[in-house]
């Protein structure tokens, strides 16, 4: 019982994240305008990884994507494939998931069998969460150093100074539902090791002859080994067996005269 629902709550935590990973690479908040300086303004602006908008006052937004991609700069390209690969390994983990699940039986599957896709959806949840919070760490670090050579650039009296961006809620959720999608996948290489089947080991026993090799002649005659087992004759009211004899080579069993 306790494999299912560790199981099952690691690929509901799981789903959570990788959930929260599409959704925080499809926000447009990852970059939000700093109005420490301006806190009113007509014009807020804030980015995302595939637009940039722009709110007035008023309320009207207007988005604008971007149509290149090679004028981008590398990281933020590096960002933006880390993102998808995060997404694509999570959904391939979560379609392995549902049929490794031990309350679903399809066909004649083994327990072998739903640990290896067990195992093999809880990689892919970590690979996917670790994605995930790289992804977002990037972009917050190309954040953190652009803020702080535009206020360099402010308290040097420097002109035209471009608007300083700082985090935005993309990225907490990006980090929030990477940090989900890793737990879960945890807790299916956790579940994965009581689907095992335990084995049974037997310890393996040599029987070897105590004995040297008997050989026999074909004749009227034995010939003995000196290694004959000794007759065991049965004892009991009014029952006696009678010991056994050989002549010419052939057993003799004793005829009903010999009880008493």
């Amino acid at each position: 019982m306790s494999v299912t629902i560790c199981q099952s709550m690691g690929f509901v935590v799981s789903a959570l994240g990788i959930g929260g990973i599409i959704a925080s690479t499809c926000m447009d908040q990852w970059s939000t305008q700093d109005l420490y300086n301006n806190p009113v303004t007509a014009v807020f602006n804030y980015q995302g990884l595939w637009r940039t908008c722009i709110r007035e006052s008023s309320g009207f937004t207007e988005c604008r994507g971007y149509f290149t991609i090679l004028g981008l700069p590398a990281m933020f390209q590096a960002v933006r494939a880390l993102m998808i690969v995060g997404i694509v390994l999570g959904i391939l983990g979560l379609l392995v998931c549902i049929f490794a699940l031990k309350c679903i039986r399809i066909g004649s599957m083994e327990d072998t069998a739903k640990a290896n896709m067990t195992l093999t959806s809880g990689i892919m949840f970590i690979v996917a969460g670790l994605c995930a919070i790289t992804g977002v760490s990037v972009f917050a670090n190309m954040l953190v150093t652009n803020f702080w050579m535009s206020t360099a650039n402010m308290y040097q009296g420097m002109q035209n100074i471009q608007t300083r961006y700082t985090f935005g809620s993309a990225l907490f959720v990006g980090w929030v539902a990477g940090g989900l999608a890793l737990v879960g996948g945890i807790m299916m290489c956790l579940a994965c090791r009581g689907l095992v089947p335990e084995e049974s080991h037997y310890k393996a026993v040599s029987y070897n002859a105590s004995g040297r090799n008997i050989s026999y002649r074909t004749g009227p005659y034995k010939v003995g080994s000196g290694y004959e087992p000794e007759v065991k004759t049965r004892k009991g009211a009014g029952y006696e067996e009678a010991p056994r004899s050989e002549e010419d080579g052939r057993r003799s069993y004793p005829s009903k005269y010999d009880y008493v």
